[in-house]
């Protein structure tokens, strides 16, 4: 019975780094493999974000990069900002200080992370309503948006970007920093700047280029259960 569970623990364990890492893709690719997984092979989405998120705190949690004394997560509507409220539950679970800056129209929230926001609502997580003092967080987690931006970032979120980037806490990026393009690496009208990225799956095509390095930091591609078809 002890040999059976102790495999469990291992095979559920998220796998960080592996050939994932050398491996890089597109975010055309990227959608595609979230698909096939989802409505193909028939893996849940909302399980697909609980292990991005499992793979993001456990990455704040061993690394070195990362003061975990008061944190903060700034999470979009998207299912990027799903992953993000996750991490803060689960951080908040483990007796991390943290706190949830919810970026955008709650009403128009994607159903994954609606679901998220429930649970961490549930579990007593603490929200923020604005964030004019950057100051005192010593990390900060950038869920707003991933690989799926195809558009400038411009208007509020870019001045929270800008605000972030102005601050000195260390920033962890889910998925892709916000701003930073997945194909290319360009900045799309301002970009976060991170110490470290958590992507998922695979590694990305704009993490390679110059700027993607420089914004990215390290990288990790973590293994949540999405494959190449």
């Amino acid at each position: 019975m002890l040999i059976i569970y102790s495999f469990f623990i291992i095979c559920y364990k998220v796998n960080l780094g592996g050939n994932m890492t050398t491996i890089y893709i597109s975010s055309k690719q990227a959608h595609n493999f979230d698909d096939y997984t989802i409505n193909k092979i028939g893996v849940p989405s909302s399980v697909l974000m609980e292990r991005a998120a499992l793979a993001v705190c456990q990455r704040l949690l061993e690394s070195r990069n990362f003061n975990l004394k008061k944190v903060l997560v700034v999470a979009g509507i998207g299912n990027n900002g799903g992953d993000g409220i996750a991490v803060a539950r689960m951080l908040y679970l483990k007796q991390v200080p943290v706190k949830i800056y919810l970026l955008g129209d709650r009403e128009k929230i994607s159903k994954d992370s609606r679901i998220q926001l429930k649970i961490a609502e549930n579990y007593g997580v603490p929200f923020v309503s604005n964030i004019d003092d950057l100051s005192s967080y010593t990390t900060i987690v950038d869920a707003v948006f991933g690989v799926g931006l195809s558009r400038d970032v411009t208007g509020e979120i870019a001045g929270i970007v800008d605000f972030i980037n102005n601050n000195p806490a260390s920033v962890m990026a889910v998925d892709m920093p916000t701003g930073l393009n997945a194909d290319n690496g360009n900045i799309m009208g301002t970009a976060v700047k991170a110490a470290e990225t958590v992507t998922m799956s695979y590694n990305k095509l704009g993490l390679i280029s110059e700027t993607g390095r420089k914004f990215a930091g390290v990288v990790t591609a973590a293994d949540i259960g999405i494959y190449e078809p």
